[in-house]
This record gives C-alpha cells, structure tokens and sequence, in this order.
C-alpha cells in the first residue's frame, strides 16, 4: 500500500473506535431526563437512547454533538471513494451483487435479529411485565420495526443501487461528475467551498421543511427526512475524489490538506461553534424558533460537517501512515463490529445502572468491554468460512462434479 492508502485504512480504524464511543457513552448526557422514554409511546425516543443513567457528564454532550455532525457525514465519504474502482473492475451487476450480497444480507439479518435483542433491555427499564412473551408483543405492537444502528446500512444500499444503475445506463458518469463540478484537486480551500455550497442546497430546504432532530420510521427503515439528500452529496463527493485518485489531490500525505492539518482541526472546532450556538437556541422550541435562527442552524450544520470531514482526513493523512496489528486488524473488522456492537453496547450499559461509578468510569468500562466483544467475535466470524471462501468451495465442488462425470463417461 502506498502511505495515502495506509491512512484511509488507519482511518477507517478511527471511525469505528469513534461509533462505538459514541453509543458507548449516551445513557450519560447530561442532556437527558431523569427516568428512561416509555417503550410504548410515540415519538420513541427510546430508539436513540435506549438505557438512561443517573450518573451524568456535559463532555459526553460535547463529544456526541460533534460527532453526530461529523461522523456520518465522513462515513457517507469513505463509503463513496472506491466505487468509482469498483465499479470499472467488477461492472455494475458484479459491483451491485456483491454489495447485496455484502451489505444488504448482513443488514437484514441484524434488523431481525438482533435489533430486538439489544432493544431488549431498554424495554425492561420501563416496563411492567419484563417477560419475553410480553416484550415480543409489545415489540409486535409497535408501528415499525426497529433498525438500530443499521439505519446506516439501509441509506448506503440505496445509494449502492443508485450509483450501479448510473454506471450501467450512463458509463463514465463519475468523470463527467468531476467536471460538473470543477473539481478543484490539491485545492482544500475550494473542495470545501463546493462542497459547503452543494450540501447547504441540498440540507437547508428539508431542514426547514422537517426540522434536523426528526426522525421517519417506516417498516425497517428509519431515516432523518433533512439529510438523505445531504449524505448523498457527501457520497458523491466521496465518488469524485476516489475518481480524481487516492493518492493525489486532496488525498496526498504530502499535500496542501496533510500540511495544513492544524489550521483544518481549527476550523473544525470554529465549524462546531458555528452550528451549536444557533442549534442551541433552537433545541427547546424548533417550530417557535425564528427563521433566521434556524438558516444559521442550517449553515453552521453544513460548514460543521464539512471542516470536520476535511480535519478528520488531513490528521489521518499527517500522521496515520503506518502499519500496525491491531489497527490493520480493527480496519477488516470494522464492518462486522459495526453490525453486532450495538446489541453488548446497549445490555453493558443496562448491567452497570445499579453500580454506583461517575459517568466516565461506567463509559469506559462500556466502551472497553463493548469493544473486546465485538471485536473478538468479528475477527472469529472472518475467519469462519467466510463468503469469498465459500463461493470459491463450492466452484471447486462444481469443477470435481464435471470431472467425475467426465470421467464417467469415457
């Protein structure tokens, strides 16, 4: 690998230590009420904060926000940079089978199976009979069905889909996609520019339409109405650099982004900044808050994302170019983390309600034991007969079938 792609794989490596802390540490906002959101009764809020302790901590307020503005937005990126390789290797119905095959099976399977395992135990906090026979009903009960985490699974198909039938019906589309947009290569300045622009078309309409804090749960699949739109630019954005080259432009561990990694993680906290003040004035009463409140919500949401995606990729460029076991070996797991986590994260939390620890003691030990778990069975599970494995047995059953009758017959 050349350093650029040692940094994206260190990368990728972070943002899951990063997605494990974040959930590891919600039932300890400050922000929260003081008993847990009632498992039947809308707007289930349970959903995103399934257990809720009385130990609190403002910094895990802090450390969420940001994240929630930053994080997925840079999934959605990362995501996007190696479909335009993928895309010219494979063809759109080899590039689309496999991504079905890798993300869409895993993401069904996880819905219907663990979704209600880890929502197991944000049901028994509040409810009167914990039995399994009365949470499945209620369970049952409820107008959808519960993704978790998933949800991000459900939006990166979609998007997987999207970008399989544009190769197949308009091919070189990612090319003319640089184009379009001019892109600016080496120059950070003006990719966060286009990108602020294009993403504040696409977000600040739906935000105002929907507000930023819904949510939309139809069957399996859960949504934020404001941002489909926005994380389809950060996806395509991902598209057009990966286009450009991962090792040139914005990407070079020697270029203009990696140098300038300090001046990148201050604009990333002024970014923040730029987004909480207004979103504070807003969080009480967003439909009685005034409009030009809610515009800056909207810009500083757009210039949040984008500094922090930017700052996130220059640090990692700067700095993160070297081989390590555990990093190489979180990198290949971090999507199989990503889909059982949740479910040792929520029932970690849930054991450690009556112990009486500070809200960073009780984290940590959720983030530790989460992060073993997960990690363990997930580096089991790759080297559990996995599907590229499979497929090549049973071509090779197949091929000693032919031969045998081959044989046969003379």
């Amino acid at each position: 690998m050349n350093r650029s792609s040692l940094a994206l794989v260190n990368l990728r490596a972070v943002v899951i230590l990063i997605v494990l802390a974040f959930h590891s540490v919600l039932p300890y906002l400050a922000s929260l009420p003081p008993s847990p959101y009632p498992f039947d009764s809308a707007p289930y809020l349970w959903l995103a904060f399934p257990i809720i302790d009385s130990r609190r901590w403002f910094g895990f307020d802090l450390f969420c926000a940001w994240q929630d503005v930053g994080l997925m937005s840079l999934m959605f990126f990362l995501s996007g940079l190696f479909v335009p390789s993928s895309l010219a290797s494979k063809g759109s119905r080899k590039f689309l089978s496999d991504r079905l095959l890798r993300i869409g099976l895993p993401m069904v399977l996880a819905v219907i199976f663990l979704a209600p395992l880890a929502y197991y135990a944000a049901y028994r906090t509040t409810a009167r009979d914990p039995g399994l026979r009365a949470y499945w009903q209620d369970w049952l009960a409820l107008p959808f069905w519960p993704c978790g985490p998933q949800w991000f699974l459900g939006q990166l198909l979609a998007l997987t889909v999207l970008a399989a039938a544009v190769h197949q019906f308009a091919p070189g589309w990612d090319q003319r996609l640089v184009r379009l947009v001019a892109f600016p290569g080496g120059n950070p300045v003006r990719f966060l520019a286009v990108l602020v622009t294009v993403s504040a078309l696409a977000y600040i309409p739906l935000m105002l339409a929907y507000s930023p804090f819904a949510w939309v749960s139809i069957g399996p699949i859960a949504f934020q109405p404001s941002r489909p739109l926005h994380y389809l630019v950060y996806f395509l954005a991902g598209v057009v650099v990966g286009t450009y080259g991962l090792d040139r432009g914005l990407l070079d561990c020697n270029g203009i982004l990696a140098r300038h990694w300090m001046a990148w993680l201050a604009a990333a906290i002024a970014g923040f900044l730029l987004w909480a003040t207004p979103t504070s004035a807003t969080l009480a009463d967003w439909s009685g808050a005034p409009l030009i409140a809610k515009f800056a919500a909207g810009i500083g949401f757009v210039v949040a994302c984008a500094t922090s995606c930017l700052c996130s990729l220059a640090i990692c460029l700067r700095f993160a170019h070297w081989r390590t076991w555990a990093f190489d070996s979180l990198s290949d797991n971090a999507y199989r983390i990503y889909l059982i986590h949740y479910v040792f994260a929520v029932w970690l939390q849930y054991a450690l309600l009556g112990t009486d620890l500070f809200a960073i003691g009780k984290a940590t030990i959720v983030f530790s034991g989460t992060l073993i778990i997960s990690w363990s069975i997930a580096a089991a599970m790759a080297g559990a007969l996995p599907v590229s494995r499979l497929n090549a047995t049973i071509c090779g059953i197949r091929q000693h079938m032919k031969t045998e009758l081959t044989l046969d017959r003379k």
